[in-house]
């Protein structure tokens, strides 16, 4: 009851006694380490994120760069605003006692859009599209003040997370050790491929631009949890939504939404991109994020307890394969990691 009465008085000193009343929900979180509430009846509903003590210093994702200023969720949020793209308006942050209240977006996310039979062509193409207007707006309005711009995907880290699918998705999830030469030769190949994946111009990156954190208000696409931006190539956020391991696509259309993200960037920039090569990093790309996300969702399951997210291992393991298919010069990496994982045989 103590918990329930401050997390109301946090609403009735932001929004007003009518936006208090009512039920206190708690809301669903995926693997997020902060908790979610919806206080009141909509229209005068409001989300309260409560957050752990380190939110302010610590990513949920592995990061590099310098401790965080303010906290990243506020800080990214004010310079996607200054965009204009549509995000949750913050109401009230507390951050001393760890509490930020949020609009109240509703629960319709894209991917729940999808299951009540939204038209998927109309859907991914408005994303695409907002994707590209945020990339060609980024580019173009650099800002040292966001946080994003103070950390890369660099080698180093895109090799860590390949060597984490090697620790949590390949030999925990197969049950057998790796051999020392297997080792050997796995680490060579994560640290040629995580080379040429940085070598790749950067820009701002959600880093997680996908089915569920797109919501749907008022007709309009609303982006969420971009808290660990960071800067990253032009086909990572393209990779986190048409590779999305919760709506799982299939290749033609993925083709043809790569294509309209090349013509949409190209309207907003002004810069047209060759499609093979944008294609064939696209594919890179996803061979590194899907195995990375695959060894994610075993390691929520065995070390966070969350065993919801291990049903969409087998998309991810899926998505890999298909686009190592396009890669001959990762034969290797699917004749050694096909030996512990046949679905990427």
């Amino acid at each position: 009851m103590e918990v329930e009465a401050a997390l109301r008085d946090q609403v009735k000193k932001a929004a007003g006694q009518k936006a208090s009343e009512g039920a206190i929900v708690r809301l669903k979180g995926d693997a997020s380490n902060r908790s979610y509430y919806r206080i009141g009846q909509p229209p005068l509903s409001h989300i309260l994120m409560v957050m752990p003590p380190d939110a302010a210093s610590k990513s949920e994702e592995v990061s590099k760069g310098a401790e965080p200023r303010e906290l990243p969720f506020l800080n990214v949020q004010r310079y996607l605003k200054q965009l204009g793209v549509r995000v949750p308006e913050i109401v009230r942050y507390d951050a001393q006692a760890g509490v930020m209240i949020l609009e109240d977006l509703g629960d319709l996310t894209l991917e729940r859009a999808l299951q009540q039979g939204a038209d998927r062509e109309a859907l991914y193409s408005e994303a695409v599209d907002l994707l590209a207007r945020l990339r060609a707006a980024a580019e173009r309005r650099e800002d040292p003040s966001c946080l994003a711009f103070g950390r890369a995907f660099d080698e180093d880290l895109y090799d860590w997370e390949l060597r984490h699918f090697r620790e949590w998705g390949m030999e925990i999830w197969s049950g057998r050790k790796a051999s020392a030469e297997d080792h050997a030769q796995l680490n060579r190949i994560f640290r040629r491929l995580s080379s040429q994946l940085a070598a790749e111009p950067r820009g701002f990156t959600h880093r997680d631009y996908q089915s569920r954190n797109l919501m749907l208000k008022g007709g309009q696409l609303v982006m969420i949890d971009f808290q660990d931006a960071l800067l990253g190539p032009r086909q990572y956020d393209l990779v986190s939504l048409l590779r999305d391991s919760y709506v799982e696509l299939d290749w033609p259309f993925v083709d043809r939404m790569v294509d309209r993200y090349i013509d949409a960037f190209d309207r907003e920039s002004g810069e047209k991109m060759a499609s093979r090569p944008f294609k064939k990093f696209f594919d890179l790309l996803t061979v590194q994020r899907k195995l990375k996300d695959a060894a994610r969702f075993e390691y929520i399951h065995r070390v966070k307890g969350n065993p919801n997210f291990l049903v969409s291992i087998p998309a991810s393991l899926r998505y890999v394969a298909s686009a190592l298919a396009r890669l001959p010069e990762l034969t290797d990496l699917r004749e050694i990691a096909s030996r512990y994982v046949p679905a990427l045989a």
